[in-house]
């Protein structure tokens, strides 16, 4: 019953990082306007993300227009676009194959052991993709808005970008991502096995054999 619970526990945290990531995939805040330095600037505030680009009017008037060309865009949002689609995409089977993993679910209960090896699958499709994918596109992406924001340029600090919104929702989805597929993971077929041909050779002989 604890391994259940365990498993609806990771399955649970490894939906949630994976729904994170969907939307930190879409939401245009990966980078925003710094309002860092002496003169601040408040009358239009620029986000940017990896579909879209965003300006908030200080009367909260929102434009936002899609990136126009892909091959024109450089190549840290090229990486971190196919990152987050492989990411999703996976994570997508993962949720599948953990569902039809899990013991608390019917399918494929005659067999336990190829039960939970399908639930470690599904736990490691979580680390790598939700997980391992999300922080990758999330950390480079940041890595070059921190080299934008104190190379030396002749651009005003408050005219550079700084972190936005959806780089720490990437974070905290790759975390709850890694945490569901790390508890997924803990489903060890090995043991069931053993419990298995204890079951069966302490079990008293049938009629059968007396004869």
């Amino acid at each position: 019953m604890a391994g259940g619970a365990r498993e609806l526990a990771g399955y649970l945290a490894a939906l949630a990082g994976w729904v994170a990531a969907l939307a930190a995939a879409v939401l245009p805040q990966w980078r925003q306007s710094s309002y860092a330095g002496d003169a601040i600037i408040t009358a239009v505030g620029l986000h940017e993300g990896l579909w879209m680009s965003c300006a908030a009017q200080s009367t909260g008037q929102v434009q936002c227009r899609l990136h126009d060309s892909l091959l024109s865009l450089d190549v840290h949002i090229q990486t971190s676009r196919a990152l987050m689609v492989i990411s999703l995409l996976l994570g997508f089977f993962g949720i599948v194959v953990s569902v039809v993993g899990m013991k608390c679910t019917k399918v494929g209960e005659e067999d336990p052991v190829t039960k939970s090896r399908i639930a470690v699958a599904g736990g490691v499709l979580f680390i790598l993709c939700p997980g391992l994918c999300t922080l990758a596109a999330v950390s480079l992406y940041a890595t070059q808005v921190t080299y934008e924001f104190f190379r030396e340029s002749t651009i005003p600090i408050n005219a550079r970008y700084e972190f936005g919104s959806s780089l720490f929702v990437g974070w905290g989805a790759a975390s709850l991502s890694m945490l569901g597929g790390s508890l997924l993971c803990c489903s060890c077929p090995a043991k069931e096995r053993r419990g298995q041909q204890y079951h069966r050779q302490s079990q008293p002989p049938t009629a059968r054999e007396y004869v």
